[in-house]
């Protein structure tokens, strides 16, 4: 482009003319408009992409309608059979099945739980929660076996299928007792399943509720600690190895197909309570627990530790309510705390001394599992396993009801290859555990399925995408996109203005050229 001509002022003086920048060449435009969409094309085609990728949150694909099923209720139904043992030796073998039909059919007409269904099998049945024995006598009785799950029943000699009355009467009879019998297990599982029985007593919920919160949350293992603690210089050494082995080892044993147990022990000296009276009231064994003077034993490898606490001192426990006193007392959730009052001369505690407060820790022991309180122990243990499986299926399923809703409430949350991994084993042993709920089967699947739920939901990665909003990702996206960004928008704000007056100048001249 050629320089302005000179102009001439009024006064006569000369303005300089302004020199102008040369004419753009094309092929400059060109490479401008070129690096320009470069740097675009890079942007768009390679560095959104990558940023993409390499911030988006990864989110596996969960069931969530299967997982809200099981929370709801609606993938299982909850049935519980309890296998009954008919062993009627002493009735020909037309007259016991008569009289099982009979009381199969009284007991199903009974029924006011769905889930609790007992189901009476002719001759001995392996893993039968109770067996029925029929001892020919002079009146109708029935005495629940303490040391066995069997239950005795008399009848007169002189009944027979044949007598329609006398067949009812006994069917009648037995239906009473069985329903008896499994009276508790049938009250915990409808308190678990939130589906009160006819005719409940304010009383019996009470007592349900009371021994949920009185008991332990499951766990496959517990670590028992036993400790004994003086105020004084002796007793110093106890037969604390025995003595678990004499008296509670059994009962462990019996407990390992529902919980295993690791068992250490402790003696501290000079160790005296908060409180000094020597009649002690509930409120004052808190001091046993919270005494800084006394370090209990943590849980060792993450299992629920079981304390039983023997204090050698001249102290008593109060009953509320009354003027009598005790030597122990359970605390729940946490253990027991027996107070033995020994002479000050005694400096070692044999096993014999330990005797009673080993079988006092034994008895909490099974309070504190959620083991029911009648029957035998092998007839309680067995309710206990039908009860925990089916607690442990409604457990998982909650989790995994939790785990759902988490997920859809919270979009952004990450969720890893893990937690659907781990649902889909819950969703799989708790299928198994539905089809088997009751029995030892069922309880293996419905702990592998309640441990899998928990792994998915306490994710270490998944969790720690809760704290993390949108708000910290513009704070830290803004200081690199206002340099990085402002520059190349500012620049194609350029090009594309210059493009539309290349266009403007192209449409002009044309029409000058035609004129």
């Amino acid at each position: 482009m050629s320089a302005a001509p000179s102009e001439k002022l009024p006064d006569g003086s000369v303005k300089k003319a302004i020199k102008l920048p040369p004419n753009e060449k094309g092929s400059d435009v060109r490479r401008r408009s070129f690096i320009v969409l470069s740097f675009w094309a890079v942007v768009v085609m390679l560095g959104l992409p990558f940023w993409w990728y390499t911030t988006s949150i990864y989110r596996a694909n969960l069931p969530l309608d299967r997982m809200l099923e099981w929370a709801d209720g609606k993938a299982c139904q909850h049935m519980l059979p309890v296998t009954v043992a008919f062993e009627a030796e002493g009735l020909a073998a037309s007259d016991a099945q008569e009289l099982a039909r009979l009381t199969q059919g009284m007991l199903d007409q009974q029924s006011d739980l769905v889930a609790h269904q007992i189901r009476l099998q002719l001759g001995h049945t392996e893993n039968a929660a109770l067996a029925l024995q029929f001892t020919p006598g002079t009146q109708m009785g029935a005495t629940l076996d303490s040391r066995e799950a069997s239950l005795k029943i008399n009848y007169p000699s002189g009944t027979t299928m044949s007598n329609p009355s006398d067949a009812a009467a006994l069917a009648t009879y037995l239906a009473q007792e069985l329903r008896a019998a499994f009276a508790e297990e049938r009250a915990i599982i409808s308190h678990l399943l939130n589906q009160p029985l006819q005719n409940q007593s304010p009383e019996t919920i009470e007592a349900l509720s009371k021994r949920t919160t009185r008991s332990m949350r499951y766990a496959s293992t517990y670590h028992l600690t036993f400790s004994l603690f003086t105020d004084g210089p002796s007793p110093s050494t106890w037969d604390i190895e025995e003595a678990v082995d004499q008296y509670m080892r059994p009962m462990l044993d019996i407990l390992r197909p529902i919980h295993n147990f690791t068992v250490d022990t402790q003696l501290q000296l000079y160790a005296t309570p908060g409180v000094q009276s020597q009649v002690l009231s509930k409120e004052d064994l808190s001091s046993f627990i919270n005494a800084a003077e006394w370090p209990l034993s943590p849980s060792i490898g993450g299992a629920p530790t079981v304390n039983f606490v023997l204090f050698v001192g001249n102290q008593t426990i109060g009953n509320a309510g009354s003027d009598a006193t005790s030597q122990s007392w359970m605390i729940p959730q946490w253990g027991t705390v027996y107070l033995l009052p020994l002479s000050d001369s005694t400096a070692h505690v044999d096993s014999e001394i330990l005797r009673q407060p080993m079988l006092t820790f034994g008895g909490h022991l099974l309070t504190l599992l959620g083991t029911p309180q009648s029957g035998s122990l092998p007839l309680r243990l067995s309710t206990l396993t039908r009860i925990r499986s089916l607690d442990l299926l409604l457990r998982a399923s909650s989790t995994l009801g939790s785990l759902a809703r988490l997920s859809v409430s919270l979009p952004s949350i990450s969720i890893p290859r893990t937690v659907a991994d781990g649902v889909a084993a819950s969703l799989e042993h708790l299928e198994k555990a539905c089809a088997n709920l009751g029995g030892p089967e069922g309880l293996y699947h419905a702990r592998i399925a309640g441990s899998e739920a928990e792994k998915a939901f306490f994710e270490k990665s998944m969790v720690g995408q809760l704290y993390f909003p949108d708000e910290h990702k513009i704070a830290v996206y803004l200081p690199l996109l206002g340099p990085v960004g402002v520059p190349l928008v500012l620049g194609l704000i350029k090009e594309l203005k210059g493009w539309k007056q290349r266009r403007k100048d192209a449409k002009e001249t044309k029409d000058i050229k035609k004129q």
